[in-house]
């Protein structure tokens, strides 16, 4: 490694800071400066917990003397923030993609080279130990001509905490944006230039909150064809990669860190047949234990690909050679996947713009209305003449005569407020039940409820029922014999009886207060073990 110094800033503070000062520390001649994010607070705290300090600026970073910066902020900055750290005279590494426009990459791309300055893009499974295994086999000749590639990768977000929509549900082609980019720089690396990309798309449930949560893209390269699925709905997850030759078919595995081969030999097929299978079988019991053997002892690391392509990042630009991934590799990527993904933007809002309108005013809103009880709710309200709207988390196939729906999550503010706004009285039935863990619940039941109950005052609704639950009462404590009644004692460790009863207290005790404190005109109603319909009577709790 180089003697010379590198002085880093790293912009951004969100989860995969952490990979690139974990790989900035690796590298002898660098110093890290800190961290800068618009979020202050964030930038405190994750500074703090890596052990470096967070700085108010970017022009802090450049003051201190950064020839280098990190853009590892949210895509949609990318560019901006790229552009800024070039004119205050820093080479740039950026997260992926590089941009959101191809316009702007020529742009990077022109005050770089006016700057002599150099900027790589961050194409991290490139630098994914069994990808490079895989792509060095390829270039041996050991599987002869690639002919074909196939990935299937399948995915889930963080859950949702409630507040503003995350990036990724606020528009369509997100989803593309994010994971399509991965196969796409791959299936490039092995069979050469993408001439063509045709995709579909479509919603299936798997992330309630996604527009499209299942994608598949039939690419045209140079040398051969190429095939990807992503996915929000398959599981276990799988990150699986297929690389099919004119002597052999490769099978790489990266999420289990294992790959196996199938040769074409010159034995009799049903001979062939077995040793392949054998072949395809013994090589992940050998590369799984080390794989472990490797994490345990830190030749393998979280986000390998991340930290690897930084390290060489470091020494190209040491030694004068091309950086990793240039601006040049990574616009051919970047203009397929954005006419995807502005493709499936555009799907998006015109389905929103085309969903029915909401009535100015309906006598009665039921939010949770496809639960178990919630669906029964609407039933019986149909049956004797009400007119209904639903707040559901996403578009039911059916829709009965006299319903109306309003699709959102009940973290979202804005998304109940919508449903609220003109609902007379509404019934609050809507929260997680066994599904999910202490995030879930808090978000569903407690934000949840708390942007109802922010709603109905805003709107004047004429009355609240919330459907609370007889898990929040403290029945151990309760005398021997002593008739349960609303003044009985709540329940002192609702923690210890789990996620549900938990949340459950805290957003009866939110509309509690509320009545009391606010006017909120709201009946509260705890119903014991609910059985019926789809609810079988032998549960869990009756059990």
């Amino acid at each position: 490694m180089s003697t010379v110094k590198h002085r880093v800033g790293v912009i951004g503070a969100g989860l995969i800071s952490e990979f690139h000062v974990a790989a900035l520390r690796r590298i002898p001649n660098v110093e890290l400066l800190g961290l800068y994010d618009i979020d202050p607070e964030r930038a405190r705290k994750t500074a703090a917990r890596l052990g470096t300090r967070a700085v108010p600026s970017i022009e802090s970073f450049a003051a201190a003397g950064a020839d280098v910066m990190h853009v590892v902020t949210p895509p949609e900055t990318h560019a901006a923030l790229t552009l800024r750290a070039l004119e205050l005279g820093a080479n740039v590494l950026v997260e992926k993609p590089l941009a959101t426009d191809v316009a702007d990459c020529e742009r990077i791309a022109q005050v770089a080279a006016e700057r002599n300055l150099r900027v790589c893009v961050d194409h991290s499974l490139l630098y994914d130990i069994q990808v490079r295994r895989a792509l060095e086999a390829v270039h041996a000749g050991e599987i002869g001509r690639v002919v074909s590639v196939d990935i299937l990768r399948s995915s889930v977000y963080p859950p949702y905490e409630g507040g503003a929509l995350p990036p990724q549900y606020r528009t369509g082609g997100y989803p593309f944006r994010d994971l399509g980019i991965h196969a796409l720089y791959l299936i490039q690396a092995f069979l050469g230039p993408i001439e063509d990309v045709s995709a579909t798309w479509m919603k299936l449930g798997g992330d309630p909150n996604l527009a499209y949560d299942e994608w598949r893209a039939q690419v045209r390269c140079r040398d051969g064809l190429g095939q990807f699925q992503l996915s929000w709905n398959v599981k276990p997850l799988q990150n699986l990669i297929t690389i099919q030759g004119t002597k052999g078919v490769l099978r790489v595995d990266v999420m289990l860190m294992f790959s196996s081969r199938r040769s074409s030999t010159r034995l009799p097929n049903a001979a062939e047949r077995v040793v392949n299978a054998y072949t395809d079988s013994l090589q992940p019991m050998v590369d799984v234990p080390k794989s472990v053997a490797g994490f345990l002892s830190k030749r393998i690391r979280q986000y390998h690909g991340v930290q690897e392509l930084i390290i060489d990042f470091y020494r190209r630009l040491d030694d004068g050679g091309p950086v990793p991934v240039s601006v040049a590799d990574a616009i051919p990527v970047l203009d397929w996947v954005e006419r995807v993904a502005r493709a499936a933007d555009a799907q998006h809002i015109a389905e929103v713009k085309d969903a029915p309108l909401l009535a100015q005013e309906v006598p009665i809103l039921v939010t949770g209305a496809a639960g178990a009880l919630g669906s029964v709710l609407v039933e019986r309200l149909l049956a004797r003449g009400e007119r209904v709207r639903i707040f559901v988390r996403r578009q039911p196939e059916h829709v009965p005569p006299g319903v109306e729906v309003s699709t959102g999550d009940l973290g979202d503010p804005e998304a109940v407020d919508r449903a609220v706004r003109g609902a007379r009285r509404v019934i609050h039935a809507g929260a997680a039940t066994t599904k999910g863990g202490p995030i879930e619940h808090h978000t569903s039941t407690v934000v949840g409820t708390q942007n109802v109950i922010d709603a109905c005052l805003r709107h004047g609704v004429e009355q609240l029922v919330y459907i609370s639950s007889m898990s929040v009462i403290d029945w151990a404590g309760a005398p021997a014999g002593a008739p349960i009644t609303e003044s009985s004692s709540f329940e002192p460790k609702p923690q210890a009886r789990g996620a549900y009863t938990q949340a459950k207290k805290e957003a009866e005790l939110l509309v509690r207060a509320a009545i009391r404190e606010r006017g909120l005109p709201a009946v509260i109603l705890r119903p014991g073990q609910i059985y019926g319909g789809r609810l079988p009577l032998l549960g869990a709790a009756v059990a």
